[in-house]
Formats: structure tokens, C-alpha cells, sequence
């Protein structure tokens, strides 16, 4: 095929193409107002105060039934915990999904 071919086969989809989408109905955007929307969770929504006694490990156990996702409630505290030893009653701890 040569070159002019294809250029004038390209045209003619594109104006088939035109043709067939200015017969389409429109979808209509114009109440559509700014924001976000996701189907993803924004995260779990769930916290919990840290009590005299607790550790990750405790809370792990107590809250996702498994104390060795104690690192799961670190990782998704980085922001506030430096060292997952050293937590202090009344920090409100965000808990990672339960998978």
C-alpha cells in the first residue's frame, strides 16, 4: 500500500468516524460539580486510643485478631509513630483494613 493510500484511507476512517459521532447523542456534563468520587474506601474509618498497657502487639491481637499485625498498625501510623515500642496512652491510632 503506499503512503498516499494510507493517508487517504486515515482521512476517510476519521470522516466516518466524525460522521458517525456527530449523529451520537452528547452525554451532558453541565450539572456536574467538582469534588472526588472513588469506589476505593478513603480508608477504614476505624481508630483506637492507645491504653495504659497496650502495645501494637495488644492492639493488634484485640482489634484485627492477630498480634503479629502489630506492623500493619505501625505502617499505617508512620505519621505518628517514630518508634513502635513507644506509644503513650490516649494517641488515637488509625487501624489498617481487615484482610
Amino acid at each position: 500500500m503506499a503512503i498516499a493510500n494510507v493517508a487517504e484511507l486515515s482521512t476517510r476512517i476519521i470522516s466516518t468516524l466524525e460522521h458517525d459521532m456527530a449523529d451520537s447523542p452528547r452525554a451532558d456534563f453541565s450539572d456536574v460539580t467538582g469534588g472526588s468520587s472513588s469506589t476505593a474506601p478513603s480508608g477504614t474509618g476505624r481508630t483506637v486510643t492507645v491504653k495504659e498497657g497496650d502495645s501494637l502487639s495488644k492492639i493488634a491481637k484485640r482489634e484485627l485478631g492477630d498480634a503479629n499485625k502489630w506492623h500493619a498498625i505501625f505502617e499505617a501510623n508512620r505519621d505518628k509513630i517514630k518508634d513502635p515500642n513507644l506509644i503513650h496512652p490516649g494517641q488515637e491510632l488509625t487501624l489498617p483494613p481487615a484482610n
